[in-house]
């Protein structure tokens, strides 16, 4: 075969063995880190077990998009389907088992007809607000996504249920769309209120925009307010600070869903099957104690595996950058510096009126933030 350079045709074989050896994946068609990072784990996993992919991306999370996706991918004679389900418009789609076709759904917190292997994402958020608490912060402000996102509702969920365990006040979250933009729109709101010295956002991107936001309003992170992100990026290690955030498993997320749709496709009842992949908070630079004193880098704090909470993994102090006053080996400066702290004009977000208290502009901002980005009022 070598010497003859003879490549299987894998249509051949497929008529022979009646075996494709091809799953199919749906997903949103988006760039942002969190998807990509799902398909790239599910794609790799596939291989692992010999099997070829077929992607099917949604430009909306529509009845027709869904079930064009389904079509194109049973043309293809796929053996099973990963269904990326982040929105619910995708994941009421699967109830109606338009297909005969194995499913699995990915990050589906309903209790849903097919197995499903989802992050929990509650216990990750939970992980940062009580480390943010421990950090002695009282007011942790939530910049989300909008509710029609299953994993941004976990997090609110983990946010708010810490917050309220603890007793401390919950303002309503803010509402972004992941983008960086988002972040720092609603960062320069948050700037205004001296009182909000934590911030917990939905995602990396946005705790970015965030940072840049605290640093035109000459709030210095982490000495006057604590940012934490959620997906651990490549670059959040090298941000200045290098950024605290909750990592999620993309590698184990892609092998658990590919696993039980392989056992689907031999015959092995899953529809009961919930997985849940564990997340792990990486403790870097952004985050320090709340303190009075005006240079707090030589405070000493001890974060425990007990502040995770719930049934995360972690916290883990990241050697690419340590938390301001752990007592560790002197901190090493990040190669690459991506927020400047020279404070310059940005785009026009929004602003509080110097008429009206603060607490009332933010509660009127968040619902504002909810029409912004496409998110239902709070409380609903």
């Amino acid at each position: 075969m070598r010497e003859l350079d003879y490549r299987p045709n894998p249509a051949a074989q497929a008529l022979v063995t009646g075996r494709s050896r091809t799953l199919g994946v749906i997903s949103v068609d988006s760039v942002a880190f969190g998807p990509a990072s799902v398909l790239r784990g599910l794609e790799r996993a596939a291989h692992a077990h010999g099997s070829f992919v077929s992607v099917a991306r949604l430009a909306s999370p529509d009845r027709g998009s869904v079930r064009q996706a389904l079509e194109q991918l049973q043309r293809q004679s796929v053996e099973g389907i990963l269904v990326n389900a982040g929105q619910d418009g995708i994941t009421r789609e699967l109830d109606r088992r338009l297909t005969d076709v194995p499913l699995v759904a990915i990050d589906d917190t309903r209790e849903a007809v097919v197995p499903v292997v989802a992050v929990d994402q509650v216990a990750g958020a939970a992980a940062a607000t009580r480390l943010l608490l421990d950090l002695g912060h009282r007011k942790v402000s939530h910049i989300a996504r909008a509710r029609d996102w299953s994993s941004a509702r976990g997090r609110i969920q983990g946010w708010r249920a810490v917050l309220e365990s603890a007793e401390v006040p919950v303002a309503p979250p803010l509402f972004g769309d992941w983008s960086v933009r988002s972040g720092y729109e609603l960062g320069r709101l948050l700037a205004q209120d001296r009182e909000v010295t934590a911030i917990f956002a939905a995602n990396d991107e946005m705790a970015l925009g965030v940072m840049r936001a605290m640093s035109e309003a000459g709030r210095e992170v982490p000495r006057d307010v604590s940012i934490i992100g959620f997906d651990d990026v490549p670059f959040a290690r090298y941000l200045t600070p290098p950024l605290t955030t909750v990592r999620q498993d993309f590698e184990g997320l892609g092998q658990r869903s590919v696993h039980l749709l392989m056992d689907a496709i031999r015959g092995v009842d899953g529809s009961r099957v919930q997985a849940a992949i564990t997340t792990e908070l990486v403790v870097r630079g952004s985050t320090a104690r709340q303190s009075s004193e005006p240079d707090r880098r030589q405070e000493r704090i001890r974060v425990s595996r007990e502040a995770a909470g719930f049934h995360a993994v972690g916290p883990r102090v990241d050697d690419e950058g340590g938390i301001p006053g752990l007592a560790t080996a002197e901190r090493r400066e990040p190669v690459v510096a991506l927020v400047h702290h020279q404070r310059h004009a940005g785009p026009e977000g929004l602003a509080a009126s110097s008429s009206e208290s603060f607490s009332s502009e933010l509660n009127r901002a968040s619902s504002a933030s909810a029409a912004t980005w496409g998110a239902p009022p709070a409380g609903t």
